[in-house]
């Protein structure tokens, strides 16, 4: 073994303890229990997912900045996230926000399909590229307007969306299974957001519950300026 494989294989075996020790001090002590989303968090290399410069806090409990404007959300709320929607190992479900990938890959783990759409044109390819790169091919990437969802894969049995909306876009519950659920940050107020967890009952309607204050990137595009209740 040469010098470089064994400094290589030395900085991966500190990956993998940090991203143990996260597993148990920010995910299992949080109150996250489902054995599927920690183990996904568990063999998920987020440190993959993050710029260089920001490997050394891959595994702190906190968002990273990925270039953009965006982040790479906490690892706890990934899993709070993913958790909520009561993954099932034959679900399709639709994120909204690819990033650098990583909610995308960790969702890859405990459902059968994961579409992601991402609105920056660069962040997106570079997530597909990682995604396909590292092994990761139950999970298609499309760029686009991510408020408008992904019609032609729906209905969808979860949705998660990783940008805050200023209310809960109609076409993403139109595109959820009765009885789906969808994890969203909405605008509660100036320099608050709610974390919502939305279900869709069988006549359509759908009810919601606030699960904790969050803080998240907005989500943008034309359909959120389109949607505004009350604008033409």
């Amino acid at each position: 073994m040469t010098m470089a494989v064994a400094v290589a294989a030395q900085d991966e075996h500190d990956m993998d303890q940090q991203r143990e020790r996260m597993v148990e001090r920010q995910i299992e002590r949080r109150g996250i229990e489902n054995p599927r989303v920690l183990q996904a968090l568990r063999e998920v290399k987020r440190h993959l997912f993050v710029p260089p410069d920001e490997v050394s806090e891959a595994y702190e409990d906190h968002p990273l900045p990925i270039g953009h404007g965006q982040t790479i959300s906490q690892p706890y709320i990934v899993a709070l996230m993913t958790e909520s929607i009561d993954p099932r190992a034959s679900d399709r479900v639709l994120e909204i926000g690819t990033g650098s990938g990583y909610q995308a890959a960790v969702l890859s783990k405990v459902v059968k399909s994961v579409y992601s759409i991402e609105i920056v044109e660069a962040l997106g390819r570079d997530a597909a590229q990682r995604l396909a790169s590292l092994g990761y091919r139950n999970v298609e990437v499309r760029i686009g307007d991510g408020y408008k969802g992904w019609p032609e894969k729906g209905p969808v049995d979860g949705i998660i969306v990783t940008a805050a909306a200023p209310f809960v876009p109609t076409p993403l519950i139109e595109q959820l299974k009765p009885g789906a659920k969808m994890v969203i940050p909405v605008d509660a107020g100036i320099l608050h957001q709610n974390l919502l967890l939305v279900e869709k009952q069988a006549d359509g309607t759908t009810k919601s519950r606030v699960v904790l204050r969050v803080r998240f990137v907005p989500l943008t595009g034309p359909g959120v300026r389109e949607g505004v209740p009350g604008r033409k």
